[in-house]
């Protein structure tokens, strides 16, 4: 079935409408969630709670083109509070070893560069390269024109690139 039918049943008070797109996306607000929160119980535990705020608040949908951009924004909303509760902001080493990861530690170069950006600029970077979002959605959701989502994703890069530089990781050729 169509995803926009589908939104469209869900507003309307469809729960398996609603229970067929959140399975539908599930798989995109984990990585969302695990991104985020650098566990797995904490990010299946925001999946359970974005499903029952999104549950509560699906008539607010206004455009059903948006929902799965809607959903992750809300995802995304729920970590923040999370981290800002738990000030957790670094992974230790026993959860590393934990989930297998052993040798590879670039990842940890990455989160420490996208730590250094604004909450914007790492919300921007999060919905157009690991959420795949288009900046047209983007420009959407977030109400600003899309010129503008281009130039702030355009700063985001660049800040991220002078992060690496400042460390040396970068190399020009």
């Amino acid at each position: 079935m169509n995803e926009k039918i589908l939104v469209k049943k869900a507003i309307k008070g469809d729960d398996e409408a609603f229970l067929t797109l959140m399975h539908s996306y599930e798989e995109a607000l984990y990585r969302t969630a695990f991104s985020y929160l650098k566990n797995e119980g904490d990010a299946l535990e925001a999946i359970q709670e974005v499903t029952y705020r999104a549950y509560r608040s699906m008539k607010t949908v206004k455009e059903p083109t948006y929902f799965k951009t809607w959903l992750i924004r809300i995802m995304m909303n729920y970590c923040q509070d999370v981290i800002k509760k738990s000030k957790r902001e670094v992974l230790e080493e026993r959860i590393l070893s934990i989930q297998g990861i052993t040798e590879d530690y670039t990842f940890l170069e990455v989160e420490e560069a996208l730590l250094k950006l604004s909450d914007y600029e790492r919300e921007l970077l999060h919905l157009k390269y690991f959420e795949d979002v288009k900046i047209k959605d983007i420009a959407v959701m977030w109400n600003t024109p899309e010129g503008t989502i281009k130039t702030r994703l355009h700063k985001a890069l660049r800040a991220l690139r002078a992060g690496f530089e400042e460390k040396g990781e970068v190399k020009r050729v």
